[in-house]
């Protein structure tokens, strides 16, 4: 038997659980070993299961989580250098609960009742941690487990119906079958009957829910400049865009986009760049979708805007960045923390914010408006699904992310331009200055090829266009509603069952009033 106190096996136990919590990056792109997100928890939950204590899975399950963020984040060290440990560590607190979970209904030897409860709640506590870190402050929706299965059709058409988030529980589901088939033979009825459901459930939602019914096609055109970075960065950016884009005459392209901060100067202040833009636009005989990066001219502060541009000019569609990016665009309490700045490569001043989101009319598409996201942005489920619901018919997300060039994070963030295509029943494109870029159909599919962070292009895809409404669209978070109400179900019973167990205090009985002696009658 281990030892799960202090010690060397104490310690033995830590690493494991950190090394553990790391596999599920394994999943991810660049590695892109989508299969094995299905089995990659296993290790862990295993160790989880045999916690001598609630106190040891609740730590286990902390440094598990640490280790998951540092491997699916780990590009981020360029940036944050030693604050990366600390931030993985804090964020790992979020899957206390996932460990707890995990001890509670799979340790020792779980009867079929609490094993089945399991395939239902430990998913849900996976969920919950990662909901929490969606918030932006947390840095947002990236690395979502579900997000890992972006390049398997059965997977989207299931994004289609309930989001990401249905995803996430489908493979945290997964691996706790693994589990109790592994070692709780006494539940393995239960654990094959729940494999079964999922399968049955998979089956039916790709057999009966329909794909995008598409009516049309559009041709857009990605531009990608490459990494042009230094002093000049900003001209040397437009001009090689401008080049590219003076290519595609001839090509037929009905929208042009250009990357993230791919416009370095806000063009009612240069009216010289939007002048030659709009010549491109003429030339090229399509509007150009360009991302502003700089400070307002008529108010204050720096914004990232997407900006339509047509033959005469700006066409006055406007889209400004509404989420910011912690530390890379605004320092979360600058006054107490403006010090990174001095340390990484934190954001020097804030970027201003954007209000709401933006639908554009296409010229000459009366019938076609699209729905900008920038950077990040194309991370978080909500905005793509808000954006198809007011009636955008093309999803664009603008980006770059040359800082992380040589690392996994480009291939991550290319790869959610398809789930959010899929969530949404909407062709989605993703744009960037230095790769990756691609673009995905309205299921989720991928079109044409991907632009890699070596290529400098100009690449014309053929976008097939839907109609319809997906059920996630309609109806939203629901497998998040479902579960968290799991999950308030479960604590709730659960707190009724420790104040039935608890003992009642054994009341002594009161004392009555002292006893009077008999009085003698004398007559």
């Amino acid at each position: 038997m281990l030892d799960h106190g202090p010690g060397r096996a104490g310690w033995q136990r830590a690493a494991a659980a950190a090394a553990a919590g790391a596999l599920p990056g394994l999943a991810f792109p660049a590695p892109g070993l989508w299969w094995f997100a299905y089995g990659a928890l296993v290790p862990w939950m295993l160790l989880l299961r045999t916690a001598r204590s609630g106190r040891r899975a609740a730590l286990e399950g902390w440094l598990g989580g640490a280790g998951f963020i540092l491997a699916v984040h780990h590009w981020l060290l360029p940036s944050l250098h030693v604050f990366l440990l600390p931030l993985a560590l804090l964020m790992g607190l979020l899957w206390v609960p996932f460990g707890l979970l995990v001890r509670r209904l799979l340790g020792g030897s779980p009867p079929a009742g609490r094993a089945a409860a399991a395939l239902v709640l430990v998913p849900a506590g996976w969920l919950l941690s990662e909901l929490v870190r969606s918030w932006e402050g947390l840095g947002g929706p990236w690395g979502l487990l579900g997000a890992s299965q972006w390049q398997v059709p059965a997977a989207l058409r299931l994004a289609s119906v309930g989001g990401v988030w249905l995803l996430s529980l489908l493979v945290v589901a997964v691996n706790c079958v693994l589990v109790v088939l592994l070692v709780v033979p006494r539940a393995r009825v239960v654990a094959a009957a729940g494999a079964a459901a999922l399968a049955v459930a998979v089956g039916a939602v790709w057999l009966w829910v329909p794909a995008p019914e598409t009516y049309g096609r559009l041709r857009v055109a990605v531009v990608q400049p490459g990494v042009l970075n230094g002093p000049d960065g900003a001209e040397r950016r437009f001009s090689a865009g401008e080049r590219l884009t003076e290519g595609l005459a001839g090509r037929r392209p009905d929208l042009v986009v250009w990357g993230e901060s791919s416009v370095g100067a806000d063009l009612a202040a240069r009216p010289d760049l939007a002048g030659r833009l709009a010549a491109l636009s003429a030339r090229v005989d399509a509007p150009l979708l360009v991302n502003v990066d700089a400070r307002g001219a008529d108010r204050p502060g720096i914004w990232k805007s997407s900006v339509l541009v047509g033959p005469e000019g700006p066409t006055g569609d406007r889209y400004d960045k509404m989420r910011l990016v912690p530390f890379g665009e605004y320092v979360p309490a600058r006054a107490a923390l403006g010090w990174v700045t001095s340390v990484g490569k934190a954001a020097g001043e804030d970027r201003r914010r954007g209000a709401a989101p933006v639908l554009m009319a296409l010229p000459g598409r009366p019938d076609l408006r699209i729905g900008p996201l920038v950077c990040f942005e194309s991370a978080f489920p909500d905005m793509g699904r808000r954006l198809a619901a007011d009636g955008a018919g093309l999803l664009v997300a603008q980006s770059a992310t040359s800082t992380f060039q040589d690392s996994w994070a480009p291939a991550q963030h290319a790869s959610l331009a398809a789930l959010r295509a899929a969530e949404t029943g909407r062709p989605m494109v993703h744009a960037t200055l230095t790769g990756i870029s691609a673009v995905h159909g309205p299921a989720g599919e991928r079109l044409g090829r991907l632009l890699p962070t070596s290529a400098a292009v100009a690449e014309v895809y053929e976008v097939p266009l839907a109609r319809g409404t997906t059920f996630y669209v309609r109806w939203g978070d629901w497998a998040v509603r479902g579960a968290l109400a799991a999950l308030a179900g479960y604590a709730v019973g659960a707190g009724f069952a420790a104040a039935g167990r608890r003992p009642r205090p054994v009341r002594s009985p009161v004392p009555g009033p002292p006893a009077r002696s008999a009085r003698r009658v004398r007559g």
